[in-house]
């Protein structure tokens, strides 16, 4: 028996620390797979989705490599490389195969209320970046996910996708690509609507207003968690999804997996427009391309947002240097991060990375001219007054050492997994959401599938969702079916 001054609340197979929408996708999958496993989500919070997953802090879009540029690199020998917009478009098919099993299921989930159909476009001008796009739009139409795509250079056909652009003749060189079936995404409402099924199951429960303290492991292999107001919980696994606090979280538990990871904070803000006449000209989302030097992060986009029935603009998002690894966080976060062991990779990636930490810096102090002179490269007659400034979330990109590049400088989403994987715990930012029931299938194949029941586990994922396993661009007939079917039971 382990002695503690704790007081102990109860033994649970499974502790997820952070109520977002991984931690409540992972909760929400191992319950329908396995209704008697004990599974307990803590928050520090006093209630879900108010970080990174909350309606305002992220860009709502389902991720599917559609217009997000920076998915598809143009590589040295002026190939485009397509590799991860693939990936992240067949992750995005299972989050909306997944979500139309539950609404299918439930009363409960209610799609209408957190996905719309949106058009995804790319926006790009001047001779190169038209050539890149066309290049990109070559690489991309004769693959079975992206056969929907369109491509134009005639500015009166763009003007017509984008009114908000004008329709004048411009002295500049246009492209854009078109994809119809984008989406907006409220991803905060989707957690919560999850959250909302679990508490109608057994042996599952939130514990909000609950901070992680300390993480230890015993020689057994199960977890001690420590929380506020001396009380305890001893977990067989622990999945870690606390956003940009997951890094001190993994310190924590002091597990060796995690040494040389640190975190670089990126603060995010949106100029956002309520007026009506101007949001009823935008309707869709419209991705351009980061500026050189700035972070994949701050690509610029003037979305179409729809939260809680509310149509918006959001544009951004204007990334800047913060300290605080989360909006709730501490301006010491940063610093109380650093350990001996990641000492050479966080002073190597600033080296490398200077003129990006000089650029964030400068961004701190953009004026909002400085805000509406971006947002007129996509809506030349914006006024100034339609437009209000709101925080969006904060990301901790990943710094790590790598075998090839040494350390550098990380943009995306990442899982570490401790050895014994009895601990998993998700870095990183985009496409994070989107793929949330890949990213959460991962985690229950690589910690959780039990070895004996392994066929029953698969058996169940495939039932709710059809593509698991299978290579959709391999079997574009069962693409099209599983698309129409998400697309009728969803509504998009």
């Amino acid at each position: 028996m382990i002695k503690s001054k704790n007081i102990l609340l109860y033994e649970t197979d499974v502790l997820v620390v952070g109520s977002g929408i991984m931690g409540a996708t992972l909760a929400s999958i191992l319950k329908e797979i396995e209704p008697s496993l004990r599974v307990d989500i803590v928050e520090a919070l006093n209630a879900p989705a108010l970080e990174s997953s909350h309606a305002y802090n992220n860009a709502g879009t389902g991720h599917a490599g559609y217009c997000e540029l920076n998915y598809t690199p143009l590589l040295a020998n002026n190939r485009i490389d397509i590799k991860k917009a693939v990936q992240i478009n067949a992750g995005f098919e299972m989050s909306l195969q997944y979500w139309s099993f539950l609404a299918k299921k439930y009363r409960l989930f209610s799609p209408e209320k957190f996905i719309n159909r949106v058009p995804h476009i790319s926006l790009v001008n001047g001779s190169k970046n038209v050539a890149y796009l066309k290049k990109r739009y070559l690489a991309l139409k004769d693959n079975p996910l992206f056969k929907t795509i369109e491509f134009s250079s005639n500015f009166r056909t763009i003007g017509k996708w984008i009114p908000l652009l004008g329709v004048k003749r411009s002295s500049k060189k246009y492209a854009a690509t078109k994809v119809e079936c984008g989406t907006d995404v409220n991803f905060g409402e989707i957690t919560c609507q999850l959250i909302s099924i679990l508490k109608t199951k057994r042996n599952f429960h939130l514990y909000t207003n609950h901070k992680v303290l300390d993480i230890n492991e015993h020689k057994d292999g199960l977890w001690s968690i420590k929380l506020n107001g001396h009380k305890e919980i001893r977990a067989k696994f622990i999945f870690i999804a606390s956003g940009g606090h997951s890094l001190k979280l993994l310190q924590k538990a002091k597990i060796y997996e995690q040494t040389s990871y640190a975190g670089f904070p990126v603060n995010g803000q949106w100029l956002i427009c309520k007026n009506p006449s101007i949001v009823a000209m935008h309707q869709t989302k419209v991705y351009g391309k980061a500026k050189i030097g700035s972070p994949p992060m701050s690509i610029p986009h003037l979305d179409l947002r729809i939260i809680n029935g509310e149509k918006i603009l959001m544009f951004g998002p204007f990334a800047s240097f913060t300290f605080k690894f989360l909006i709730s966080g501490s301006f010491f976060d940063f610093i109380s991060s650093v350990r001996f062991h990641n000492l050479k990779t966080l002073y190597i990636v600033f080296l490398k990375e200077w003129s990006l930490f000089i650029y964030l810096i400068k961004q701190n102090f953009k004026t909002h001219k400085g805000r509406m002179a971006d947002l007129k490269l996509f809506y030349p007659e914006a006024n100034s007054k339609d437009w209000y400034l709101e925080n969006a979330g904060i990301r901790v990109q990943i710094m790590k050492k790598s075998k090839k590049d040494g350390p550098r400088l990380e943009f995306g989403t990442e899982i570490i997994f401790s050895k014994r994987n009895n601990l998993a715990a998700l870095l990183g930012a985009s496409p994070g959401a989107s793929i949330s029931v890949k990213s959460m299938i991962e985690v229950i194949e690589k910690c959780l599938i039990n070895k004996k029941k392994k066929g029953v586990w698969e058996s169940a994922i495939r039932k709710m969702i059809p593509s698991y396993g299978i290579d959709l661009v391999k079997n574009p007939t069962l693409l099209k079916k599983i698309r129409s079917d998400n697309q009728k039971t969803l509504g998009i």
